[in-house]
Parts: C-alpha cells; structure tokens; sequence
C-alpha cells in the first residue's frame, strides 16, 4: 500500500520536514512516479500504528475521567449543596440589602417631596398675609380721605352757610377766605365768567364778579 506525503503526514501526524528527513535518512519505502513520491507501508504497519494510537487514546481518556470526574461520594454532594446554599443564601441578602436601600431612598424622596410642599404652603401663606395686610391698609386708607373729605365738605358748608349772612362779596376776596387750592379757585372763577352773562345771580362791577348771598343761592357754582 502507498500514501502521497500529505496523506502519509495526516495519517502520521507529523510535518512535512520530518517526513523529507526520514526519507533522506532511507528510514522509510519510497517510490516516485511522475515526479510524485510515494510511501509504502503495509497493511500490518498500519494497524499496529492504529493499535498503538488506540491504546494511547484509551490511557489518555480514563486519564481524562480521573481528573473530571472525581469519585462520586455523599460528603461531595453535601459540600456541593453547602455550597450552593451559602451562595444563594448570600444572592439573598445582597437582595435584601438592594431592597431596603429602595426602601430608605423612597422615604427620603417622600419626605423630601413634604418638605418642599410645605415650604410652598408656608410661603403662600406669607404672600396670602400680605396682601391681605395691603388690603387692610388701603381700606383703611379709603375710610380716611373719604372721612376727611367728608369733614371738609361739612366745613365747606358751614362756610357757605355763614357766607350767606353777607351781603355783597367780591367772589376774588370770597375764595381768599375758603381753604382751597389754585386750581379749584381757577375752575370756580371759570364757571363765574362763563355764567354772568346769563345768571343773574353773578354781579358785575368796575370789572369784578361780586356775589350776593342774602338774595341767591350760589352752591351749584362753588362746588369744587
């Protein structure tokens, strides 16, 4: 029986170098036929190379069965089971832990959330206060003026009320003697000019506006 090289290396195992050096040391049968070399071996060679490589693979394996698999025994069960349960067991309390740690930072936030609502009712409060103060105090303020408005409105008329008692006033010398500003006087000596001319209660002379009260009622026109 002959082999190529590459078959007789595959079948062999070995490199192509190892197989030139053996040829080159006339260790092996060789022929060549059209610049091909070929092996001869022999059917009882290569069984007892199969032979050889099984009984090597045989010890190889139960080798192999001793290093994996270990004797069997009940202690190596229960160590295993040990061992499994304590694994499990420590998965449980890293759980455990994760879980109140959620626990404790869940109520953190809620209180945290409390806090904050509070602080806004607190501060709503305060402006709430406020503006109810400012409300008070404008209120206030109205009831005020509208009492010193009234006040000088009674004045204003007691004023007109004793004016009547005189005779003929000048209206320039009139207003001198009532509490007024310039622009009311302006505006009360604007509606005088404005009506002489058809009132007859408003009295012209030398160039003056002079008022009557013993004859006429001049409230209508000193209104301010």
């Amino acid at each position: 029986m002959r082999l190529t090289a590459n078959e007789y290396c595959n079948y062999f195992k070995i490199s192509k170098e190892v197989l030139n050096s053996k040829i080159k040391a006339n260790k092996l049968d060789y022929i060549i036929e059209d610049d091909q070399i070929y092996i001869l071996v022999t059917k009882n060679f290569l069984d007892e190379k199969n032979d050889n490589n099984y009984e090597k693979e045989k010890v190889v394996l139960k080798q192999i069965n001793q290093i994996i698999r270990p004797k069997t025994t009940v202690a190596t069960v229960l160590a295993l089971y040990q061992k499994e349960n304590n694994f499990l067991k420590s998965k449980v309390a890293q759980l455990e832990a994760k879980i109140d740690k959620l626990i404790d930072d869940k109520e953190q936030m809620l209180r945290a959330e409390r806090d904050k609502i509070e602080q806004i009712y607190s501060l709503k409060d305060a402006q709430l206060k406020n503006i109810l103060e400012l409300v008070e105090r404008k209120m206030t303020l109205e009831r005020e003026q509208t009492t010193i408005h009234e006040i000088e409105s009674f004045n204003h008329q007691d004023e007109t009320k004793s004016s009547l008692n005189l005779k003929t006033v000048e209206l320039k010398e009139y207003l001198k003697s009532l509490n007024l500003k310039s622009f009311q006087k302006k505006i009360i000596k604007k509606r005088f000019l404005n009506a002489y001319n058809n009132d007859i209660r408003v009295i012209h002379k030398d160039g003056k506006l002079y008022l009557d009260f013993s004859k006429y009622d001049y409230s209508d026109l000193l209104a301010y």
